[in-house]
């Protein structure tokens, strides 16, 4: 697998973090979590449990070793400092300034191992002036300016169901380790990464900032090509009460539609882009949607040349033949169902390991590994250095 002999060691909690360093593991990383004594990592508390673990952490965690170590005692501190001394790759998202007071920042193990990658994700990064504000995705995405975007039909923003800033951080983090690493090829030192959720949410807007940069001003939500204003790129509710969408302006598809239905008369609406002109189309199509149940629209529009798609729960969409076919639900020999891989390479595919850790499940082993015997690994116990099982 690509990153086959990659060490990371990881101390980031809930979804960001974990989420770039779980497709690092995917592929090949041998990925060492530092928890925390006591309950450990969050994520394995949050939301249902099936067969012991949560469903979240199953999804964020698999494939992962668990050391356990009190980053607050002088003996844990240094155990993670050796630790890392052996890494490639090092991952954090406390609050700006916690890894430095806790003795693990960047100038502390890079002093050690300069090779190392390190990667501080943050609300709103190592800098600014709201570095030291708590906020977790929506307070991120909604100075963003995206929360304004996300208005429903009483033009009220709702709360955006998809954590967007933490997942858009996720990958960027991952992209930048990747970077770096490569660089290292050729310059035999490391780097430090100040990544962002704000930062990446603004970077994910340059098909909605049009009217900011062009005019100075926000735009007009419902007018947007992609957030309303257009008719071949919307949701409308079926007979049923589900929903279908159309999800491509391109005339030709324009056309191909309105064919079918006989009112080509609507064209030129759509042959002047988005905005408050598309209205009567929208009102024309929202009729017909009404009018068959979102699986007659499916088995209607099965054949055309036109972009269309049911509106799936989840439940649907992980049991829908194109995730299943490109391996996006995947099932363990216990029967648990995890999310699949997104990163398919054609020779060395990712290779999923479905075991999970109990906290602290690999002290013992990552500290012999370490140059630590059994005596001092006792004492560690002992002192309150290291927890677990």
């Amino acid at each position: 697998m690509k990153l086959d002999g990659l060490r990371v060691v990881d101390l980031s909690m809930f979804l960001p973090g974990p989420h770039v360093t779980l497709m690092m593991a995917d592929h090949g990383a041998e990925v060492i979590k530092v928890e925390p004594p006591g309950e450990g990592e969050p994520n394995r508390h949050i939301g249902p449990t099936v067969g012991g673990h949560s469903v979240f952490f199953r999804n964020t965690h698999r494939g992962k070793q668990s050391l356990c170590a009190n980053l607050k005692h002088p003996e844990g501190r240094e155990a993670v400092l050796r630790l890392a001394e052996t890494a490639d790759v090092f991952v954090e998202a406390f609050r700006p300034g916690v890894v430095d007071r806790l003795g693990v920042g960047y100038a502390q193990v890079s002093a050690r191992n300069p090779r190392i990658v390190y990667c501080s994700i943050a609300a709103f990064g190592q800098t600014g002036p709201y570095r030291d504000l708590p906020a977790h995705d929506l307070a991120t995405e909604a100075l963003a300016g995206v929360v304004s975007l996300n208005l429903g039909n009483d033009g009220e923003p709702g709360l955006p169901h998809m954590p967007t800033a933490d997942m858009a951080a996720s990958m960027l983090s991952l992209s930048g380790i990747l970077m770096a690493l490569y660089r290292r090829e050729k310059t035999g030192r490391g780097d430090y990464l100040d990544m962002a959720m704000h930062d990446s949410v603004l970077a994910w807007t340059p098909n909605v900032t049009g009217d900011v940069f062009a005019h100075g001003h926000a735009p007009v939500v419902k007018h947007q090509r992609s957030l309303g204003g257009s008719a071949f790129y919307n949701i409308y509710r079926t007979r049923d009460l589900r929903h279908v969408v159309l999800g491509a302006q391109e005339i030709k598809f324009v056309r191909n539609l309105l064919t079918d239905l006989g009112r080509l008369d609507f064209v030129p609406l759509c042959e002047q882009g988005p905005g408050p002109h598309q209205q009567p189309l929208i009102d024309f199509l929202r009729t017909v949607f009404a009018g068959r149940t979102r699986d007659e629209w499916v088995a209607w529009f099965r054949g055309k040349d036109i972009g269309f798609a049911p509106v799936n729960d989840l439940r649907e969409a992980f049991d829908d033949p194109q995730a299943q076919a490109r391996g996006m639900r995947l099932v363990d020999e216990s029967g648990f169902e995890h999310i699949g891989s997104p990163i398919k390479f054609r020779d060395e595919p990712a290779e999923l390991r479905f075991t999970l850790p109990v906290v602290g499940q690999d002290n013992e082993a990552i500290l012999r590994s370490l140059g630590y015997d059994d005596a001092r690994i006792a004492a560690l116990r002992a002192g309150g250095a290291i927890a677990g099982a």
